[in-house]
């Protein structure tokens, strides 16, 4: 949510801020703008639209050479999206300017005293109130740049990632960060800051990646400075080796980031059970597990929080843990989870799900169940992201970057991860049979391989496609482990195309949502053959006789579904477990290919952001 990008070298600025504005347009944002000191004078440019808006205003309104700039993507909170919204924003008298992710909750008693001292203000942003407190400390203090900055944050309640420069200090940035990301990327005699890696991956493979409530000094030809925000106390950081290459954040000859990343599915399943999977060996080896086995073991229950199709996985993994482990699981939204007071015992497990590591919510539920005596696990897909830091111990999914806004392979590597943690744990306590876990070890081994099967039903899909693209409702049905399934085809559906969707436990269907089945209603049915097989077809039938359209999601050789439903996709056959992994990807398919023939940006929808850093 919100993206920075900024340098301080040798180099021409402006081409490196502008790049990564759109290597970070995944992130979801309305509005973008950019700030380029030429030695003399703050340069500034800023629009409404996207960043290609951007270049073309710049490129006609201000000199773009420089070798200190900043730029951002704005996702609005505090005012409308327009071009005096937009970040940067500058100081009264000019010589400060900030750009910021996150929310001052704050800003309107400072503001108000603000306007007390005479400062007076543009846009109806929060942000515009920071810079001037910021400018407001540095003249009452007479203080360096960096020593305002560190007061004025002492003084503000909220979220942010901050760059802030000041022309009368024309060879450094300041940087801060409290709950929204920032890395810093080390070259040799510059440096790079950003939201996340991928805007400076071909510069340098080196990061610091700021914890929170730290600040960092970044100066041309200096060493980097890291201090505490509340104490100054100066902090040895961690120069990270970044594993991400460039190759990874193009789009490699397909039309969009999502369905690049929906045919990455086989191979990053593969990297995610990798070195931890022994099928012949009758081995499952996650490190985070094993170095914690007893306190798995010995819990009463596991907590699993999450939000998105996060929490999806989670819903699946439900189904799974139980099962196999017999250990009781209960799944929260983390957004609701902070705010209801939940009941937390020392000795609980709470799994924590989120691709980027960074999603405020679930950090915060982290926080509360850590102080309560739980025993925190995370499941994310950021190396060095803050869930990975705040969490007792974890596994990464090793999914890639993933630049769609609308997740695809982060929810597959999830559900990966979460079923390999189950049958360590069942292997553990006894509750699988020893020839049981022998069999799905095999299965899940061979999964790459049947998703690659599943993804040769993109041509039937597209099909499909064409003839439901115009449907202004949708409905989803599935049972068992696949009932998660028929949410996240759902939200799918709902994020890129924007047709009202929506997922319901098949058997649910008679309670409410058949009263909406007509002939214009389209209802994608999840039926493999194993699990509650029969019941489905009860209840695909009970939608025959209500005119319905019905688009099956079957195992492959079904005969019994074919007769009765209008359109049939074909996947592999596996366990009913396993299930979930196959039968999501015709579904992704379907939504892409609707969202397309929509003409709807696909890969950053309306209204949405990738990682929401910001309540």
């Amino acid at each position: 949510m919100c993206g920075i990008v900024g340098y301080i070298g040798n180099r021409e600025a402006y081409p490196i801020v502008i790049k990564g504005l759109k290597r970070l347009e995944y992130r979801g944002y309305d509005s973008a703008g950019v700030m380029i000191f030429d030695g003399e004078e703050l340069k500034l440019s800023k629009t409404k639209g996207k960043v290609s808006d951007l270049e073309e205003r710049a490129e006609k309104e201000i000199t773009l050479n420089g070798t200190i700039g900043m730029g951002h993507t704005r996702w609005a909170t505090h005012g409308v999206p327009n071009d005096v919204n937009s970040h940067p924003h500058l100081s009264n008298s000019g010589n400060l300017a900030i750009i910021h992710n996150g929310i001052i909750e704050n800003y309107e008693p400072l503001k108000k005293e603000l306007i007390k001292r005479g400062y007076t203000f543009h846009s109806d942003t929060d942000t515009e109130v920071l810079v001037n407190l910021i400018e407001e400390v540095k003249k009452n203090e007479d203080v360096k740049l960096g020593k305002a900055v560190q007061i004025a944050l002492n003084q503000v309640v909220g979220a942010y990632a901050i760059c802030v420069f000041d022309k009368q200090r024309p060879d450094e940035i300041i940087v801060a960060r409290l709950g929204s990301p920032l890395a810093i990327g080390v070259g040799k005699d510059e440096f790079f800051i950003a939201s996340d890696a991928s805007p400076f991956i071909e510069y340098t493979s080196n990061a610091i990646y700021l914890e929170d409530e730290e600040m960092a000094i970044v100066r041309k030809d200096k060493p980097l400075k890291v201090r505490k925000i509340k104490d100054d106390a100066l902090v040895d950081p961690y120069v990270q080796e970044l594993q991400m290459n460039l190759e990874q954040i193009e789009k490699g000859g397909y039309d969009h980031f999502m369905l690049k990343e929906i045919y990455e599915q086989p191979n990053v399943i593969k990297d995610t059970y990798r070195g931890r999977l022994h099928a012949n060996e009758g081995i499952i080896q996650m490190a985070g597990v094993e170095d914690n086995i007893e306190k798995f073991l010995n819990a009463e229950r596991i907590l699993i929080v999450a939000c998105g199709t996060s929490w999806h996985a989670g819903l699946v993994a439900e189904y799974i843990i139980e099962e196999f482990t017999r250990i009781p699981v209960e799944v929260e939204y983390a957004s609701e989870f902070r705010y209801r007071n939940p009941i937390i015992n020392k000795g609980d497990v709470v799994i924590a799900i989120s691709q980027s590591g960074e999603t405020a919510d679930t950090l915060a539920a982290i926080k509360l169940a850590k102080e309560k005596g739980a025993f925190v696990f995370g499941v994310c897909n950021v190396v060095g992201s803050s869930i990975s830091r705040e969490t007792h111990a974890g596994a990464y999914t090793h999914a890639g970057p993933e630049i769609g806004v609308a997740s695809t392979k982060a929810f597959t590597t999830q559900i990966t991860v979460l079923t390999m943690i189950a049958l360590r744990l069942a292997k553990a306590k006894g509750t699988l049979s020893t020839s049981d876990f022998h069999r799905y070890l095999q299965e899940l081994q061979i999964i790459p391989e049947k998703v690659q099967e599943a993804l040769q039903t993109n041509d039937v899909t597209k099909e499909i496609a064409a003839k439901f693209k115009d449907a202004p409702n949708c409905l989803y049905l599935g049972r068992g482990y696949n009932f998660p399934v028929a949410l996240e085809g759902a939200l799918k559906l709902k994020e890129i195309s924007y047709i009202h969707a929506e997922g319901y436990p098949a058997a649910e269907m008679k309670h409410g949502p058949i009263a909406l089945i007509d002939e214009l209603m389209p209802v994608i049915v999840i039926a493999p053959k194993q699990g509650h097989y029969d019941k489905v077809v009860s209840n695909i039938q009970e939608i025959k006789s209500r005119s319905g359209k019905i688009i099956a999601v079957v195992t492959k050789g079904d005969v019994q579904v074919r007769e009765l439903a209008d359109y049939v996709i074909e996947i592999p056959d596996t366990s009913d477990a396993l299930s979930p992994l196959l039968t999501t990807i015709p579904l992704q398919l379907l939504s892409y290919h609707i969202a397309v023939m929509r003409e709807c940006n696909v890969d950053q929808p309306r209204n949405l952001a990738k990682s929401v850093t910001v309540e």
